[in-house]
């Protein structure tokens, strides 16, 4: 081969570093329940599944100031509009994206909306979290609550 030679460069896809096992809600989801797994600070998204499609994200944002609504449906509140990404998205455009816009979560879907994944940005913004840091954290007790 010479330097002239084509080089074919592997661009890293969303889905090489997606979470394949996030944490999921039921459509009855209450804004009381939801509010109360936002209490662990490292949960920035709540995904809201039914039969494995993805119907809604959830950000403690959509949550009203006061308790008012608690046993309401929460899913309402959420959007899939920003907060959800194929799973062949460019990862280092989606990284760029995602710390411009301080996003720390992104569902990951098909083109069904079928929940594939989530794509967690570590708190420094410098990475993505791995199955390893989850595992981490759950064995710590800090974690076994939707992401």
């Amino acid at each position: 081969m010479t330097l002239a030679d084509p080089v074919a460069v592997h661009a890293p896809t969303v889905a090489e570093r997606m979470l394949r096992d996030p944490k999921v809600c039921p459509p009855g989801t209450t804004v009381a329940a939801a509010r109360r797994m936002f209490d662990d600070e490292h949960v920035h998204a709540l995904l809201v599944v039914d039969r494995g499609i993805l119907i809604a994200v959830l950000v403690r944002a959509d949550l009203p100031a006061t308790a008012a609504g608690g046993g309401a449906v929460a899913a309402g509140l959420g959007a899939l509009a920003g907060r959800a990404v194929g799973p062949g998205a460019d990862l280092d455009t989606v990284f760029e994206h995602m710390r411009r816009h301080r996003i720390r979560r992104l569902a990951v879907v098909d083109d069904g909306a079928r929940l594939l994944g989530l794509l967690c940005l570590k708190r420094s913004g410098r990475g993505f979290c791995s199955a390893d840091d989850v595992r981490s954290r759950s064995a710590a007790g800090t974690a076994g609550r939707p992401p």
